[in-house]
């Protein structure tokens, strides 16, 4: 098991449960922590889950400990830069599939999508432009082998195509949740509203604990979620009061209410406050003038502040 304050090693197999290894990927950041999960399910034949970055050093890593097993399938959790771009070249190491939601278009909402043709575009983590599945997962489905079944999970918000994947009592988060840091969610990639949705959809599954993608498992799942969900309702209060002194941009209301935050961490934080304010706004709670955009004035409407 991996001690939740002490890096394991990159690049060797750590055995989380029966059938279930991680190999650490070196890509260390202020956004990975100490660098992508890749998990590894099964035996003699197993399934590979978010291979990681473009590094040759964790390609051979990952090689090295599988061993000549048979890959019966290459899952993707996002197309994040951090998770995806490795997954071709594992495929044709092991002739295996490729298997996501879609690219980095799918699973996109209405609003977001409007504001990407608009001219939005993401901050934070990269979008890996590049990525193509070689066949998309539904909501729901099940892929089942020598390792047991995995269950397909639609859990947009840190991006549109983001999937969870259920295995027994246990579910692989990707950067949905993590017990090291809350999710960055950065428009028009990343959607507060749908974010919360699949928090409140994790939640009834019941899972005992959760692999994500970054840091050690989480052991309380249904505490780490309540946690999520009370943190984003607390930053959406602060964002509420900001507002109520007047009208405000999202740098505006950032510098308002992250006063404590690293200096490098502030593009994020802006992205997050950002997200919010499009949420309020969809519920009708704040108004943007001239209209919708990063750059827009952000007020509260009547009704808030009744």
């Amino acid at each position: 098991m991996i001690d939740d304050d002490i890096a394991p090693p990159a690049g060797q197999a750590v055995t989380l449960a029966d059938n279930l290894q991680m190999v650490l990927a070196p890509n260390p950041s202020p956004m990975t922590h100490w660098g992508t999960n890749t998990y590894v399910l099964g035996d003699r034949r197993v399934a590979v889950i978010d291979p990681g970055p473009d590094d040759a050093t964790h390609l051979d890593a990952l090689l090295r400990v599988l061993g000549g097993r048979t890959v019966t399938h290459i899952l993707l959790t996002h197309s994040h830069i951090d998770h995806s771009p490795l997954a071709p070249k594992l495929a044709m190491a092991t002739g295996a599939a490729v298997l996501a939601f879609g690219d980095h278009h799918a699973g996109r909402s209405t609003i977001m999508e409007q504001l990407a043709q608009d001219g939005l575009v993401g901050g934070g983590e990269g979008i890996d432009h590049d990525f193509q599945p070689d066949a998309t997962l539904q909501d729901g489905q099940e892929m089942t082998d020598d390792w047991g079944t995995l269950t397909a999970l639609h859990t947009p918000g840190h991006i549109g195509n983001h999937l969870c994947f259920r295995w027994r009592d246990a579910i692989f988060t990707g950067d949905h949740v993590m017990g090291w840091a809350s999710s960055l969610v950065s428009p028009p990639d990343g959607d507060l509203t749908d974010f919360m949705a699949s928090c409140t959809r994790l939640q009834r599954e019941a899972a005992k604990v959760f692999y994500p993608g970054h840091g050690a498992p989480i052991t309380r799942p249904d505490a780490r979620l309540e946690w999520l969900i009370t943190h984003r309702k607390s930053r959406e209060a602060q964002i509420v009061a900001a507002l109520a002194k007047g009208p405000a941009t999202a740098p505006a209301v950032t510098a308002l209410i992250y006063t404590d935050v690293n200096p490098a961490l502030l593009p994020a934080a802006e992205r997050n406050v950002l997200a919010h304010l499009i949420d309020l706004y969809g519920k009708g709670k704040v108004t943007a003038a001239p209209q919708l955009s990063h750059a827009a004035t952000f007020a509260l409407s009547d009704t808030a502040q009744g």
